[in-house]
Order: structure tokens, then sequence, then C-alpha cells
């Protein structure tokens, strides 16, 4: 079964977050815990963690369908110690927020070299990150996200994913995201039924569908290879239908979070239903 939302708004608290996905007809749903344009928050509390997993169950959504985002603000490859140690440290509390609400999913942008360092330097200090994060807490799987490759950063080749989840300790508390406008923009071709399978079948080989525990579906407002991190509302960009199509009928994106982030809300819930009739039309093959 496909799992379709939004990343929802959370605010006036947490707990409405579920309430604003149900509104949309989603059955998935992502959030920000804090506000992701600030390094500090105040801490959760008890009532706003209780009343979220309470509208969660009313909302029908299980915890494995929630994908957290972290703070856009967080580079834990940050080449410069204060930049780092900053970052690490809001990355831990991202990790602990979850664990508060019993969610298992922090999905993240894996960070920037910001030109200060070399690729494989800010990645082995991304997977240092992520092991001294998940050295800290409990049952929360860190979620890289793959990049559109936009200035310094990191991450935007299924290379790179492989390359840090072989250098992260703990194998079962890691996994990707994969945001189709990304995929796009950074190079890898989804135009067509035999390129999306040509791009899924290099990703299985280089990193392993068995680490995809999420995805964002969203369409580009730039081209192939364009490597400019341009989202747009499904059938208004340059990617079509295909992608979208493959992937709501393909088994192996079954059960995970598939997460909207497209620019205008007002057309999440047609969005969300136009892919729910993507997955009920019949395979052509």
């Amino acid at each position: 079964m496909k799992r379709i939302g939004a990343h929802v708004s959370a605010a006036g608290g947490v707990e409405n977050a579920p309430l604003n996905a149900m509104a949309i007809g989603a059955t998935a749903f992502a959030l920000f815990t804090k506000n992701q344009r600030q390094w500090q928050a105040k801490p959760l509390a008890e009532n706003s963690i209780l009343s979220f997993q309470q509208n969660c169950q009313k909302a029908g959504t299980a915890p494995q369908h929630i994908l957290v985002h972290d703070s856009y603000l967080i580079n834990i490859g940050h080449p410069e110690r204060a930049g780092l140690k900053k970052s690490r440290d809001a990355f831990v509390d991202e990790f602990k927020r979850c664990e508060q609400l019993g969610l298992p999913l922090l999905n993240f942008h894996p960070g920037s070299s910001l030109s200060k360092i070399s690729e494989k330097e800010c990645m082995d200090k991304i997977a240092e990150s992520i092991d001294m994060a998940l050295s800290e807490t409990r049952n929360v799987v860190a979620v890289i996200e793959n990049t559109a490759g936009q200035g310094s950063n990191i991450g935007y080749r299924f290379e790179h994913l492989a390359y840090m989840i072989d250098r992260v300790t703990d194998k079962s508390r890691i996994g990707v995201c994969l945001d189709t406008a990304h995929l796009f923009a950074s190079g890898y071709d989804l135009l067509t039924v035999e390129a999306c399978e040509t791009t899924f079948r290099q990703f299985d080989n280089s990193v392993g569908f068995h680490y995809l525990r999420g995805m964002h579906l969203n369409d580009s407002k730039r081209g192939l290879g364009s490597r400019v991190d341009r989202h747009d509302s499904i059938g208004f960009g340059l990617l079509g239908q295909t992608v979208f199509k493959f992937i709501m009928q393909d088994d192996r994106f079954d059960d995970l979070p598939l997460i909207l982030e497209t620019p205008r809300p007002e057309l999440w819930p047609e969005e969300i239903r136009s892919l729910r009739s993507l997955a009920a039309i019949q395979p052509t093959k």
C-alpha cells in the first residue's frame, strides 16, 4: 500500500501536524518539530507530546509513516570546528525530540563542504556526526536525503550516500530518503520508464533498496543535471507523470512515507488524489 502525504505545518504545536495531514487526505506526513530557521527551541511539552500521539491515532497514521525533517541550518559536515559543534549539538537535539514523540525517522540533508574541504573529508565528518548522534540516542534512524548538488552540497550521487552509510557503525539505524526533484537536478534521468528503471537499478546497486526509508515526491522547475534545487507542483514542472506513475506502481515503494514538498499547499489534496489514481491504473508491463 502506498502511504502518501505532505510536509505539513506544525504551527501552534506539533500536535497540530497530524490534524493538518488528515485534512488533506494524507496517510503519511512530514513535519518540523521546531522552527527550522532557529538554532534554539523550547523543549517539547508533555501535553504536546501526548496530544501529538493521540492525534496520530485519530488520523490513523503510524509512526513509521511520519518523516521528521531536521532544521535547514544544520550542517554536520561543516569544515570549521565551531560550526561543526553547533550543528552536531542541534542534530542530537533533533534526535532526542524524535525520541520524545516516539517517531523512528529523522530525515536530513547531509551537509556542505562550503568549498573549504574535499567532498571526502566532508562525508567523513558527516558519518562521524551520525555515529555521535546515534550513540547518544535510541530507536531513531538517521535518514540521509539525496541532494540536487547545488553549491557545495554533498549527497548528489548515489556513491556519496553509499560512502557515508558504509562509514556509519550501526547499519540498522541508517537509511535514505530519495527526492525526485533532487535526483533529476543532480543528473539522474526519470523521464521515461526505461530511464526510471536504470536510475533505480543504479540506486539498488550502489546503496540498496533495503536502506530506502522514505521519498519526497516533487516535480522540478529546472532541467536534468542543472544542479539547481527548485521544486514544482506535480504536473507543473519538467518531470512529467512517468516517474510518479512508476513509483506508484512499483511495490518497492510500498509502506514508505511518500511526501510532497511541492510549493502550493492548496494543491496537496488534489496531488494526493492524483497520485492514488496513478497507483490504481493497471500497469502496462
